[in-house]
């Protein structure tokens, strides 16, 4: 500091100036003291605390900091990569269930055509099939019952014509499917003759078509019972001329 700077400098005398530079001097010396580490009375201070005192480490908050933004980095590069991974994830889940759901769709319709396929072949087979002739139907007379008999014995490969079963049903009974022949041979024995053809009772069972009744005077049975019988016997009815 200038000599004038300080307040009534000027007007001390030789001995006063002397003194006062003096205690300026040593005033700068202890605040040198003071503030430099390692001073006799720091280390006397230091020594009589039992520890050493040391400049502050300005390097070693550096490094803190750095460390600091580093493990920082590291975490946000971390979480980047994360949030990467799951949403690369995500999207291979969500393009799995959607190829998943493409193929049950492709699935699904290939069955439904498939269906569809078979159920217009279905009705294409039932158009193209003729249709089913309607049940035949026969008169309750001497002429029905010998059309329904010659088709039952077409069915089963028994011969006979309807010229031929008319005129041996003629010469048998008349036409009267209920007449029975109480003078003949069979009627002595016990068996009478019966029916349209006039047929014994065990000729009857014995040569029996299936699918006719079973009662020896209905027509049907009767006459196909009887055909049965002489296609066995004489090869057809209508080789019959007399009574057989």
């Amino acid at each position: 500091m200038p000599k004038h700077a300080i307040p009534g400098y000027a007007r001390l005398n030789r001995t006063h100036k002397l003194s006062a530079a003096g205690v300026a001097a040593a005033g700068a010396a202890a605040l040198v003291f003071a503030l430099v580490p390692g001073s006799a009375d720091a280390g006397q201070n230091d020594r009589a605390a039992g520890q050493n005192v040391k400049p502050v480490a300005f390097s070693t908050v550096d490094n803190a900091a750095k460390t600091q933004r580093e493990t920082l980095g590291k975490q946000a590069d971390a979480s980047a990569q994360q949030a990467e991974k799951d949403a690369a994830e995500a999207k291979k889940k969500a393009e799995d269930e959607a190829k998943a759901k493409q193929e049950a769709d492709a699935k699904a319709k290939a069955e439904q055509e498939r269906k569809d396929k078979e159920a217009a072949s279905r009705s294409a087979d039932r158009a193209a099939a003729p249709a089913p002739e309607p049940a035949k139907t026969y008169s309750n007379d001497l002429d029905g019952w010998i059309r329904e008999s010659l088709d039952i014995m077409h069915k089963h490969g028994i011969p006979g014509s309807y010229d031929g079963l008319y005129r041996n049903i003629m010469r048998e009974s008349t036409g009267n499917p209920q007449a029975v022949n109480g003078y003949d041979s069979n009627a002595q024995q016990g068996t009478p003759s019966k029916g349209l053809l006039q047929v014994i009772d065990p000729t009857f069972q014995a040569y029996h078509v299936e699918g006719t009744s079973w009662d020896i005077f209905d027509p049907v049975a009767n006459i196909v019972a009887a055909c049965n019988y002489a296609a066995a016997t004489y090869g057809s009815m209508d080789n019959v001329n007399s009574a057989y």
